[in-house]
């Protein structure tokens, strides 16, 4: 049965199953640079590029950092991806990056209408900070939200998984 309503412009089933949305990445080292400086490095552990829609909230939060924090992606002592970073001590840097709900059907030009505005998405960026330290315990390494930042990584392996909080897969 089709889904009827607009709600800002956009029709509603856009707003159904958009996820909190996370890619994440493996790496031996990271770093965010802003002007220049840099503001966070990291060694061996996940890159985590976190993306919020309007509809996200602390449920989200809360299921993808117990998810991420667990996930087996890193090598046990006979070559298998069998350990969680949680698992190896490994750090954690999380970047927000509204351009993973770029609507890309029209044009060539991207729309960022599905990203959350910075009054909702930046709370709850904040929370997912919080909840990934309490995971893991230990403190996350961050980028600035809303920043120009340059980002730079080692992917290990390389290993790079999208994983979104409505699937749940």
């Amino acid at each position: 049965m089709p889904l009827h309503g607009v709600l800002r412009g956009i029709p509603l089933f856009h707003f159904l199953n958009n996820p909190m949305r996370a890619v994440i990445q493996r790496v031996l080292e990271a770093a965010v640079v802003i002007d220049g400086q840099l503001v966070s490095r990291s060694g061996s552990g996940l890159l985590i590029l976190l993306g919020v829609e309007e509809v996200d909230d602390d449920s989200d939060v809360e299921w993808l950092t117990a998810k991420i924090a667990k996930m087996r992606i890193f090598q046990d002592g006979e070559g298998k991806m069998n350990l969680s970073v949680l698992e190896t001590g490994g750090d954690v840097m999380v970047v927000s990056q509204f351009t993973l709900h770029a609507a890309t059907k029209k044009g060539n030009r991207p729309s960022f209408i599905r990203a959350a505005a910075p009054a909702h998405s930046e709370p709850l960026y904040e929370a997912f900070c919080a909840a990934m330290e309490q995971e893991i315990a230990k403190p996350v390494m961050r980028g600035v939200f809303g920043a120009d930042m340059k980002i730079s990584l080692i992917n290990d392996g390389p290993v790079t998984i999208v994983i979104d909080s409505r699937a749940r897969e």
